[in-house]
């Protein structure tokens, strides 16, 4: 892991007082290409964010969590909950990905919160001791069933390596228990399902700079970035402003804001649990905290319809079904839409 001092922080950002190192949970190039990820991927040589009308000018104020009075954006979540774990990679890409669920979903209907332990277990893209802006995002594109969610495989904060707290007496391989499971009453065991809720994801793709950041968020919803978390631990409101030329930690980015003083600024969503922070959450100086230097998007392609017994999957949209509808006829089958079949989701790494 990389460590280094923190040196003083710039003026503008309200702090308690900050921990003299921190630890990386990004893992070098080289360690991030020996788990098969492609360091700055693409899911092809011209994605569709190539392809995005780019404004002459974006609104001053834009975030999915206040879009048309609508609040788009899903939960922060505490990666260090019930111990630490340096799954922000997971978080970061995760919570992204499930918010451009719920918009492709038109914030209809419950929430869902994607799972990270199915990730530290089968993804073979990270673990608690740290992984990369790339690795999720191309595991699920490379996985026919996609990726569960919590509520079948929920958050550890564990993976195979872990010793702290709970972990060491866990199992946390790749097996069908471990990527979606459920537990029958008092003395039975718990069981692997063959079939669960999931999410897949159509194309990846991989961005840097303002611009880039602004069309592809205005376009499509928040993105996962990397950041400098250092200066942002102690973190209690204000614009964070600090420079910085490294970058630890991933975050999501749900839209941005103007201010007289510092200009553009990024809404940052953390995994620290809402109570740090503005609720979860912190703003960003454009080109402060090295947050505009990578950058992680993706488009969500199917889901299983859980109020459908899970019998077919549904374009995000809903444009091939609605699953409010008992009556609905079964949609037409369509290339990569996949229940979550245990023998296709326990393929492992990339």
């Amino acid at each position: 892991m990389l460590a280094y001092s923190l040196s003083s922080l710039a003026a503008g950002i309200g702090v308690k007082s900050i921990a003299p190192t921190r630890h990386s949970e990004l893992l070098p190039r080289a360690e991030v290409e020996a788990l098969g990820i492609v360091w700055k991927g693409n899911s092809s040589s011209e994605t569709s964010h190539d392809s995005l009308a780019e404004l002459t000018s974006y609104p001053d104020d834009f975030t999915w969590c206040d879009k048309d009075g609508v609040n788009y954006c899903t939960p922060s979540l505490n990666q260090h909950i019930p111990q630490y774990c340096g799954s922000c990679w997971a978080h970061g890409s995760l919570s992204a990905l499930a918010d451009r669920i719920k918009i492709a979903r038109k914030a209809q209907g419950t929430d869902i919160q994607l799972s990270v332990q199915h990730m530290l277990n089968c993804g073979n893209a990270g673990s608690c001791h740290g992984g990369s802006l790339d690795g999720p995002y191309q595991w699920i594109h490379s996985q026919p069933a996609g990726i569960s969610y919590a509520t079948s495989q929920p958050y550890m904060a564990c993976s195979a390596e872990s010793k702290e707290g709970t972990c060491a007496h866990g199992d946390w391989s790749c097996t069908p228990m471990n990527v979606a499971r459920t537990c029958g009453t008092f003395g039975q065991e718990c069981v692997g399902l063959s079939h669960f809720p999931n999410a897949t994801i159509a194309e990846y793709g991989h961005i840097s700079g303002a611009r880039a950041m602004q069309k592809e968020i205005f376009a499509r919803g928040p993105i996962a970035c990397t950041i400098d978390a250092a200066p942002i631990e102690k973190y209690t409101g204000g614009i964070a402003t600090q420079r910085s030329f490294m970058t630890d930690h991933v975050i999501s980015v749900v839209g941005w804001g103007t201010c007289p003083k510092e200009g553009l600024y990024w809404i940052v969503r953390n995994s620290w649990g809402e109570y740090w922070g503005e609720q979860g959450y912190v703003k960003v100086k454009s080109g402060a905290l090295a947050l505009e230097q990578a950058c992680a998007w993706a488009t969500v392609q199917d889901f299983t319809a859980p109020e459908r017994h899970n019998q077919y999957a549904c374009f995000e949209d809903g444009s091939n079904c609605d699953a409010s509808k008992p009556g609905a006829d079964t949609p037409p089958a369509k290339e990569g839409a996949m229940l979550g079949k245990l023998h296709e989701a326990l393929g492992g790494g990339l």
